[in-house]
């Protein structure tokens, strides 16, 4: 009688996409219920952006999207996020094809052998290395191909795919969201707020430095419970789609061949001059789809694939990445319905006006929690700073506050919590393997309200030392 009482009050989470489409319907009832409206834009004659004129808020006739729009937006959604998309084909399509060939496994071998019991420090240090790069150089969605390829090596080491996933994901994330010379956040924001550009950095390295031990001592205590104990897992018994992982005896002594070893050379050729091609030549997601997808066909050559083998692997490897695909459609397509809707601006211009008559601590808190708020329903930095900036920056001055607390509010309320909204971390929940959301949600909670909680913190340190 006891078990069956258990049962009675226990909470099963939805599937992924099941809450990505109650989102998308929560959004289609919020655009009948929201009235739409909209701030008049003008460009920027700085950073060419365009930008909304703060006092000009007015509601506009717009019919709000039916039944069939839920599903038109969907499909949109699909169609607006087909490089992503195909990002994801390809770069997987490489991984599959050094792992097919036994490259991954040979390689991992070797390193299981060298790094010996020191294999956690890789964490921090791969960490450290994304979070400097999206910091300073605003690197984000570029990283997306590395997701199965940590994924893979990390299942290989003893881990689950949520610490190679998250390495990668907190790694960059955190960095870009503490941006210290971020041009997509920092620079954007800042200039639109008219605060002198990239002033204020001192603090924003500390910042950086802060989330960073957070994010890796977080990761490390839950990577190490996974390593001395698999069944602690929150993955533990949930099929991944990804590459897959054999146990280190399994690794232990395995030579490479000639072939394998030039693919393996081939694999860091690509990510250095990936790296390069990002920080030097401007490259985006279609290059680097394209530069995975070259790379793929490569591999298939050295490999001794005929070109009827390299097509059949290819097709092989896209199986598995379906459901990790569908995800990015879902996550575009609530964007899509809301934009439909013109409900957006309304919604900033109303959280916005509850920071009238407020005091400084208590403004400074409003704009962080608005921000927080604003970032489920605008998944895009650069439009976020674009909107909210030219009114959150005179309402920081109307209160006493400087404008660059209103940057700060911006950077923290946009960036930390990609790791927490779903219409942010679905996506990449998706490039894991298809780590389900509700997993997802168990690791990265507890972080993210450390997180808000230091971000109190900061913000508190930011008012009383004038920032």
């Amino acid at each position: 009688m006891a078990n069956t009482e258990k049962k009675k009050f226990q909470f099963k989470m939805p599937h992924t996409y099941v809450i990505l489409v109650s989102i998308m319907v929560l959004m289609l009832v919020l655009t009948h219920i929201i009235p739409a409206g909209q701030y008049d834009r003008v460009e920027d004659p700085v950073s060419g952006k365009m930008v909304v004129v703060d006092g000009t808020y007015h509601e506009i006739d717009v019919e709000a999207p039916g039944i069939f729009d839920l599903f038109l937006a969907l499909q949109q959604g699909y169609v607006e996020s087909a490089n992503i998309m195909f990002l994801i084909i390809f770069s997987y399509g490489f991984v599959y094809v050094l792992t097919k060939n036994g490259t991954m496994d040979k390689a991992l071998g070797t390193m299981v052998r060298k790094v010996g019991k020191r294999v956690q420090l890789l964490i921090p240090i791969t960490m450290l290395v994304l979070g400097i790069l999206g910091s300073t150089m605003g690197i984000y969605e570029e990283v997306y191909g590395l997701f199965p390829v940590f994924v893979g090596i990390f299942m290989a080491l003893g881990y689950d795919a949520i610490v190679g996933g998250a390495t990668i994901f907190l790694g960059v994330s955190l960095g870009y969201a503490a941006g210290t010379t971020n041009p997509f956040n920092i620079a954007v924001a800042q200039d639109v707020a008219g605060v002198e550009l990239y002033s204020g950095m001192g603090l924003r390295w500390a910042i950086f430095i802060a989330f960073e031990i957070l994010a890796i001592t977080y990761l490390m205590r839950y990577a190490s419970k996974v390593k001395s104990d698999p069944a602690r897992s929150l993955l533990h018994g949930v099929p991944i789609d990804s590459v897959e992982s054999k146990g280190l005896d399994d690794l232990d002594g395995i030579k490479m061949t000639t072939r394998q070893k030039l693919c393996l050379l081939e694999f860091f050729g690509v990510i250095a001059f990936l790296t390069y091609s990002v920080l030097n030549l401007g490259w985006y997601v279609d290059e680097i789809a394209a530069l995975f997808l070259m790379a793929m066909v490569v591999a298939g050559i050295i490999s001794g694939y005929s070109a009827t083998e390299i097509c059949k692997t290819f097709i092989e490897s896209t199986k598995s990445m379906v459901s990790s695909m569908l995800i990015v459609g879902f996550t575009r397509g609530i964007t899509v319905l809301m934009q439909q809707g013109c409900i957006t601006d309304t919604i900033v211009y109303n959280l916005v006006n509850l920071l009238e008559n407020a005091s400084k601590y208590v403004a400074a808190y409003g704009m962080l929690i608005l921000q927080n708020i604003i970032k489920f329903f605008i998944n895009g930095s650069t439009s976020q700073a674009t909107i909210t900036m030219p009114i959150m920056a005179p309402t920081a001055e109307l209160v006493g506050l400087s404008k660059q607390i209103a940057v700060l509010a911006y950077q923290f309320g946009n960036g930390f919590a990609d790791c927490f909204w779903p219409t942010s971390c679905a996506l990449c929940c998706g490039l894991m393997g298809g780590v389900p959301l509700n997993k997802w949600y168990r690791f990265v909670t507890p972080l993210f309200l450390m997180m808000l909680v230091l971000e109190f913190v900061f913000m508190t340190i930011a008012v009383w030392i004038g920032y």
